[in-house]
């Protein structure tokens, strides 16, 4: 016998994932419909299986503050960059993923007047930015999208991936800031953003960086 559960049913505490497993493409995008625009669960699909995920309250933080960073550290070297947030990401029939942050940095220019981000239309974005993740589907996901490069923050710590021959390598430096230390430099800031205020920290960043 077949259970079927309206999805507004499934209650998820904060901090919880629950993964449902051989869904169509289809019935991921009618998913999408019934949770709306402004669902507070995250969501990754990669290949039939789907993630539900209730972000901590605590999870926001650390992706805004890098996000925040890593936007000073651009202006100070005088490059384009466009934030795209957690627009959510799609390739029919494979992946749909929603990141915390995302950017572009290198292909910033060619979304002047993007207001429908279409990956058969656009480029992905040339980095992504996740807190707290340990989700395999969604490491999945943002291969597919081919997404050039991911920091995921965890536990006060940086790693950096990079997309090489199709697969994803942690690296020590990061692509687009390769003159910069990120992975000792990114936990200090936040440390220091959560202990003195994110405004002083970024005051204190662009005076260092002239």
């Amino acid at each position: 016998m077949t259970i079927t559960v309206p999805i507004h049913a499934i209650e998820l505490t904060p901090g919880s994932t629950v993964s449902i497993h051989n869904l169509s493409w289809q019935d991921f995008e009618t998913l999408l419909l019934e949770l709306g625009e402004h669902c507070h669960l995250r969501v990754a699909y990669y290949r039939g299986t789907l993630e539900l995920m209730a972000p901590l309250a605590l999870h926001e933080r650390p992706h805004r503050i890098i996000a925040d960073i890593l936007k000073t550290i651009l202006d100070a070297q005088g490059r384009d960059w466009e934030d795209f947030g957690s627009t959510r990401l799609k390739r029919p029939q494979v992946a749909g993923i929603e990141p915390d942050t995302c950017f572009y940095i290198q292909n910033a220019a060619l979304m002047h007047g993007c207001t429908d981000l279409d990956l058969d239309q656009y480029p992905p974005p040339d980095l992504a930015i996740e807190a707290d993740l340990t989700s395999t589907t969604t490491i999945n996901a943002y291969q597919a999208m081919q997404v050039p490069e991911v920091w995921v923050y965890r536990n006060s710590t940086l790693k950096i991936y990079m997309l090489e021959a199709g697969a994803y390598h942690q690296v020590s430096t990061s692509p687009t800031l390769p003159d910069l230390p990120l992975i000792e430099l990114i936990p200090q800031l936040v440390r220091q953003a959560i202990d003195q205020g994110t405004s002083r920290m970024l005051r204190a960043l662009r005076s260092q960086l002239g």
